[in-house]
């Protein structure tokens, strides 16, 4: 009886300590990355702000999972992408998990349009829960998600430069 106590109370304290040191990660993440492109700025902007260009130059977009169901509205899966706002530099979106789980994602393009290159910078930022295992979970977020990110952004360049 004192072993299954003491292994009981043993749970316990280390459920605590996972928790407090999840606690200590931070509870927004963002996950950022960037690329040179020789390109016009309105090209940039339009591939970037319309979602029927991003089968161009995101991975996956030509999948049978995925649905354009506009230029600002598309189904990527279980995850449901949302173009937010388009300014002169920006693209905001929201990408929404089937379980609710949000991210916001910006693409800002740097440079003006008397130029033939600008930067484009993708990143996004996501809310972090509580739980211990969705703080540990969002240490990989960098290299899962910037690794993708990085990929995208060149074939972007790619297709642009050509």
């Amino acid at each position: 009886m004192k072993l299954i106590k003491l292994g009981f109370i043993s749970l316990i304290v280390l459920g605590l300590i996972v928790t407090l040191i999840g606690l200590l990660f931070p509870s927004t993440v963002l996950v950022s990355r960037a690329v040179d492109i020789k390109a016009p700025i309105d090209s940039i902007k339009y591939s970037v702000g319309n979602m029927n260009q991003w089968k161009h130059w995101i991975a996956g977009m030509n999948d049978s999972s995925v649905k354009i169901i506009s230029s600002t509205n598309a189904q990527l899966g279980n995850t449901h992408v949302q173009i937010s706002q388009i300014t002169d530099s920006t693209v905001l979106s929201t990408w929404t998990s089937l379980n609710g789980q949000q991210q916001l994602s910006t693409i800002r393009i740097i440079g003006n349009s008397n130029q033939d290159y600008g930067v484009v910078q993708w990143q996004f930022v996501q809310k972090i829960g509580w739980y211990p295992w969705d703080r540990f979970g969002s240490m990989m977020n960098d290299k899962i998600m910037g690794t993708m990110m990085e990929q995208n952004l060149q074939s972007l360049k790619k297709t642009l430069e050509n």
